[in-house]
């Protein structure tokens, strides 16, 4: 969301692998039945994060939400900008409401933003 849309949400629904044309991407790889997920961060927002979760492995019919969040700030006037990035993945079909329930794993790195 935005300020000069009037905050309306935004989403995209990708019916294979992420956009990777994003300053942030996911790393996926099956092996033997099991997606590997790994979210790339971007090096450009704040807060640097020295650690990150490890990659999440996801069975057949299994779902991950992994929320990430930065603070961009502009090049004049110290003003910032906000990002929340919410990935919902599933490893194989899926129900159209399917993301609207609780996942089977969940990856916080919400940062505190000062």
């Amino acid at each position: 969301m935005n300020e000069a849309e009037d905050f309306q949400p935004r989403s995209v629904t990708h019916d294979s692998i992420p956009d990777s044309s994003t300053d942030a991407g996911v790393l996926l790889r099956e092996i033997d039945g099991v997606l590997r997920v790994q979210l790339v961060a971007t090096p450009f927002g704040m807060p640097r994060r020295w650690r990150r979760p490890p990659a999440v492995r996801l069975a057949r019919g299994e779902w991950l939400r992994w929320q990430i969040n930065y603070r961009f700030t502009g090049s004049s006037g110290g003003e910032w900008t906000y990002r929340l990035d919410t990935l919902n993945i599933v490893h194989g079909p899926a129900q159209p409401d399917l993301f609207l329930g609780t996942p089977a794993r969940h990856v916080n790195e919400l940062g505190s933003l000062r």
